[in-house]
């Protein structure tokens, strides 16, 4: 996504600055003011300013006066205090919401899975199920503040990112623009009806693509020297994500790194989304699972049982299923091969449920890249399963929410006020 244009107002330009502050401490603290000022570019007077304002915030404390061994009053260092606000991820399947919750230093402090048995089409129950779990996590957060003794200020739910699997807008709005595999064919704007049905003054709520988050998420665990990253992971359908220098590339109307629907069949399947042949009517779990011959078991059981009889019979040898995951894997080639020819990145990450099938896929993804290795070694192509295996949506989610938060510290109440 583009960055966002410089503020103009003055609020705007304190918001900001207070971001530029309580980033580099969270990223370099301990540090003294001097040394914000230094890496910031801000006056030393105005870091002073944001300082208290973050400090009554409870965003920041000072530790006790350190000497360096210098001339001058010694630096009293700012250090973050991770456990003043929380932030939360979402994250939609077809069957669960799957939350985590981490303190602003990124620790994750809970997980849960919560079923859900809503029918296709119905976003306005889907906002409903989600309220209900922010509801309760605001909930839990202050019981847990009134047992503990501490006078610091209350511990708050700063803000919720909601992954979601579909073309997201980037828009004030944050739109979903369609999401098939819910049955949603046209826009939904998710982030209103959740913050409709939130208490007030609510929580700040964002909306997702999934596999954008988890495509970043995979871009900063890698640590390498790459300039650019494309994920596809199995889930809910075919989703993916496209890193280039490190951002997030969403393309005009929000859809780029969307490669459940690059055809890979001229003569194949009808897809949902309107063309024939898609890489969804091949590598999707759906898919898979019925070419594996569980349908029926996918239908009653749910995904994780199909999963976990897809996996026991692959590791039989069973040749129907062997002959489903070597099927997905020439489709899955064929949307690589045109991927990397179009956008020329290093890395091609397999995450969700590819990332357990990865061991089956890899073989015939490694021969049918062949030709094009042998003619551009140069190249050197990587296809690698997902370093953050399956949690990679939700991670990214949580990253997504935490940075927000660094960024625009003021959505923190200042004193006792709570969420």
């Amino acid at each position: 996504m583009d960055p966002a244009p410089p503020p103009t107002d003055s609020a705007a330009i304190r918001r900001r600055n207070l971001g530029l502050v309580l980033r580099h401490i969270a990223d370099h603290g301990p540090c003294a003011r001097t040394e914000v000022a230094a890496a910031t570019g801000l006056a030393h007077g105005s870091v002073t300013a944001l300082v208290a304002d973050l400090t009554d915030r409870g965003l920041l404390r000072e530790d006790d006066a350190l000497r360096s061994g210098t001339r001058g009053r010694p630096g009293r260092p700012l250090r973050l205090e991770p456990r003043r606000a929380a932030v939360a991820a979402v994250q939609i399947t077809s069957e669960h919401l799957r939350v985590a919750v981490a303190d602003l230093a990124g620790t994750v402090v809970q997980r849960e899975t919560v079923p859900h048995d809503l029918a296709p089409g119905t976003p306005a129950a889907m906002a409903d199920a989600i309220a209900a779990v922010i509801t309760r996590i605001a909930a839990n957060l202050a019981e847990r503040t009134d047992t503990d003794r501490s006078s610091d200020p209350p511990a708050v739910l700063a803000r919720v990112a909601i992954a979601m699997a579909g073309p997201v807008l980037d828009d004030a709005a944050q739109t979903v623009v369609v999401a098939p595999d819910f049955g949603w064919m046209t826009e939904v704007r998710l982030r209103d009806l959740v913050a409709a049905r939130l208490p007030g003054p609510a929580v700040t709520v964002d909306v997702v693509n999934d596999a954008n988050a988890a495509a970043l998420a995979e871009f900063h665990a890698l640590q390498r020297n790459s300039r650019g990253l494309v994920l596809i992971e199995a889930g809910t359908g075919i989703g993916g994500g496209v890193v280039i220098d490190g951002r997030i590339h969403t393309g005009s109307h929000g859809i780029a790194g969307e490669p459940g629907h690059i055809p890979v069949a001229m003569d194949g399947p009808d897809c949902v989304c309107g063309a024939r042949g898609c890489l969804a009517c091949y590598a999707a779990p759906e898919a898979v699972f019925e070419a594996a011959g569980l349908t029926e078991l996918l239908h009653h059981k749910g995904l994780q049982a199909a999963q976990s009889e897809l996996l026991t019979l692959l590791n039989c040898a069973d040749p129907v299923a062997l002959t489903a995951l070597d099927t997905a894997a020439q489709a899955l080639s064929a949307a690589i091969l045109s991927i990397t020819a179009l956008l020329d990145t290093d890395e091609v990450v397999l995450g969700g449920l590819l990332y357990d099938w990865f061991p089956w896929l890899a073989p015939t993804i490694d021969a049918r890249l062949s030709g094009r290795r042998a003619l551009a070694p140069r190249l050197g192509l990587r296809i690698t399963p997902a370093t953050l295996g399956t949690d990679g949506i939700l991670l990214g989610a949580l990253g997504f929410a935490r940075r927000a938060v660094l960024a625009d510290p003021a959505v923190v109440p200042t004193g006792s006020n709570e969420w």
